[in-house]
């Protein structure tokens, strides 16, 4: 890395990705300027001149040398905004004028020092262009004074938007409701929101897009904006008459961080997209990056199994005999993957009792986990078991011999959620205990996943939220060190912890609870902006389903399942033969394709019937549609369906797996401009479309 050091600062930084130039300038009073995030710039672009075109003007409401939104906004000259920092030093605030000293540049990051030392205060700030060319920033604050330093807040980035970012896409949602989507002008004054549940939470509030007003599926610029946090998150939206800026920062609790002399603190890192090709731009972006540098050895992952899970199927209500009986059912269907969820260690009969006590129930599995885990793999498929080790029962063993291991408040009540507590894995010995209760069960049977659940909010976690996520990372890190080959997922009541720092220790996510094929169309299309299908786990569930008690007919929650890693979340033994027939013919051909659907792009198809959901994964010389419809339709006759994507020149075979239409040859602009009638009139219908380049 080139560092200027002591010597003069340049004029300008920039840093290039293979599409996307960062240009910094080292002048601005108050911190480092950010001049230009977008589009790569030419190699021998004039950085001063563009400085000076792109310069904003003087007016007269401002201190005489103007404090703009830099790349570390800070209090003390006339800033108006929000400050990337608040300090103290015991019960004062603490005044910082923070001056650029060190700048540096290498072939991938960006690194910017700041230092006030008659504060005693120094920051890093650390962007690195990763796969995509997506952005990792970081801030590291370092205590230089000769006493006690609080953070009350510290922004992971602060970043300030273009002029055509004056729009944006936030996320709310609720369980089994993750994700709804809502586009509208960035409002003046300051917006945003924070998390307290100790976790990001169901409505995606550490992810935000900023755009311009009429993006849209295929064009349109964007930044989005992602804290790869997996507790409390703080996301903060500024507008006033100087424009717009915004952060994200890890929530901390009043006294969380104090820093000795000489100690510092990291920030998680942000996540920043730049895009001028709307939303299915943003996936490549996201999709690239997260395949190449977030999942762990990604490169290096086995064929994604079809799961069969037993909760819908059982529930509490199992035992040896039914568990054997579900696999070989699971396997007749074509599963590759038997997992027993909740309801399978000693004592539990309902939600009330036993989390902790991670052995097999004596009297429902009285030859422990063997014979289920050899019927399974007598069948062909590898097996998996449920877990939620962040939590306790107060009526299990591991309660009655620690009540001091939960989070709680001494001496005051302990509420509980789900009838649960929560361990608190920043001690030491809970930790290990933890650790021990699962590497015996992976050590001593062969279990090929675990699906890590966390049903409960962190309460009361006063000052103890980042302790208890940096404690959780530990533990899933070691863990894997020690069972390298067990694919785990994280789970949170469905997509209640989904973020890239979790994505980094695990193999897949449960987006939702909710099976309901035609609501997983919504909530898997939200999260499929940053998630590739891969790691979505994506079920097919019963019908009437549990959560909505909407009826639909298997081809459709077959083919819906297709779209993300397929399993099932039903009893084969209810289904009518018809319909075992129909998704056991959905997983071979789910089996045949996996390879496109898991490695591909995703592309969102706008269509001109909202009723109509449209979506193709794959590239130029093959690719796999899902087209279906959710509700009735407005007129007799079906719009054509456009399919872009694919290259205009070329020559595609257009086939209609699992249904009676004949297949075409079209060509790729005959597919993206005319498109095709599908006969679509009732809801819940569905067709898949396979497109293969024959010239």
């Amino acid at each position: 890395m080139r560092s200027s050091g002591a010597a003069a600062l340049p004029d300008f930084v920039r840093l290039d990705g293979d599409a996307v130039t960062i240009m910094v300038t080292t002048g601005a009073h108050g911190g480092p300027g950010l001049i230009h995030f977008g589009p790569r710039l030419p190699d021998d672009e004039d950085l001063a001149a563009l400085a000076r075109a792109t310069a904003p003007l003087r007016h007269a409401s401002q201190p005489n040398v103007p404090q703009l939104a830099t790349l570390w906004p800070q209090a003390g000259r006339g800033y108006a905004g929000l400050p990337a920092m608040t300090l103290r030093r015991g019960d004062a605030l603490l005044a910082c004028d923070l001056a650029l000293v060190e700048t540096g540049v290498s072939a991938d990051a960006l690194h910017l020092a700041l230092a006030d030392p008659v504060a005693g205060v120094a920051i890093a700030l650390d962007w690195r262009i990763g796969a995509g060319d997506v952005v990792r920033a970081r801030a590291t604050l370092t205590n230089t004074g000769a006493r006690p330093l609080a953070v009350d807040r510290i922004a992971s980035v602060a970043l300030p938007l273009p002029g055509w970012a004056r729009h944006h896409t936030r996320f709310h949602g609720r369980w089994a409701g993750e994700m709804r989507a809502e586009a509208s002008t960035i409002p003046d004054g300051r917006s945003g929101g924070t998390s307290r549940g100790g976790r990001p939470g169901f409505g995606g509030g550490n992810w935000v897009i900023a755009h311009e007003a009429d993006f849209a599926t295929d064009y349109g610029r964007a930044i989005a904006l992602h804290l790869a946090w997996s507790g409390d998150h703080e996301l903060a939206i500024e507008r006033d008459a100087d424009g717009v800026a915004v952060q994200m920062a890890v929530r901390l609790d009043a006294g969380e961080v104090v820093l000795a002399p000489g100690a510092h603190f990291t920030t998680p890192e942000a996540v920043i997209a730049v895009t001028g090709g709307g939303r299915n731009g943003l996936r490549r972006t996201f999709h690239a990056h997260l395949r190449a540098d977030v999942l762990p050895d990604r490169r290096d992952w086995p064929t994604r199994r079809v799961h069969l899970n037993s909760w819908e199927a059982l529930g509490f209500d199992l035992d040896e005999a039914s568990l054997i009986r579900l696999a070989a059912d699971a396997a007749a269907i074509g599963a590759e993957r038997f997992v027993v969820d909740d309801g399978w260690f000693a004592g539990r009969r309902d939600d009330t009792t036993s989390l902790g006590d991670w052995t097999p129930d004596p009297t429902r599995l009285p030859h422990g986990l063997g014979p289920v885990i050899a019927a399974a793999h007598a069948q062909g498929m590898d097996f998996g078991l449920w877990v939620e080790p962040e939590m306790v029962s107060p009526d299990s063993a591991l309660y009655r011999a620690h009540p001091d291991w939960c989070l709680h408040r001494p001496g005051m009540d302990r509420p509980t959620e789900r009838h649960q507590l929560v361990l608190n894995l920043a001690r030491a010995d809970v930790a290990e205990h933890v650790f021990g209760a699962l590497d015996r069960l992976l050590s001593g049977h062969p279990i090929a996943y675990l699906k890590w659940d966390h049903n409960r909010a962190l309460f009361p976690n006063d000052g103890a939220g980042l302790a208890q996520v940096n404690a959780l990372y530990a533990l899933i890190d070691r863990l894997r060190a020690a069972h390298p080959a067990v694919e785990i997922e994280t789970c949170a009541s469905g997509g209640g912890r989904i973020d890239y720092a979790m994505l980094s220790r695990c193999h897949r996510v449960w987006p939702s609870d909710n099976n309901d094929a035609i609501e997983r169309l919504r909530i898997n299309r939200a999260w499929s902006l940053f998630l590739p299908p891969e790691v979505m786990g994506n079920h097919v569930g019963p019908s009437p389903n549990p959560i909505t008690g909407r009826v639909l007919p298997m081809d459709f929650r077959a083919k819906v399942a297709m779209f993300g890693h397929m399993g099932v979340e039903a009893d084969p033994a209810a289904m009518a033969a018809a319909e075992r027939d129909t998704l056991a013919a959905h997983i071979a051909l789910y089996k045949a394709l996996r390879q496109r659907l898991h490695g591909g792009a995703i592309h969102e198809i706008t269509t001109d019937d909202p009723a109509v959901f449209a979506q193709m994964v794959g590239d130029a010389d093959t690719a796999l549609a899902l087209v279906a419809r959710t509700d009735f339709a407005d007129e007799y006759n079906a719009a054509p369906i456009r399919f872009p994507g694919l290259s205009n020149d070329a020559r595609y075979a257009v086939s209609f797996p699992l249904s009676d239409r004949p297949p075409l040859n079209l060509s790729g602009t005959a597919l993206a401009h005319a498109g095709l009638v599908l006969p679509l009139a009732r809801p819940a219908t569905a067709f898949l479309v396979i497109f293969e380049r024959i010239a």
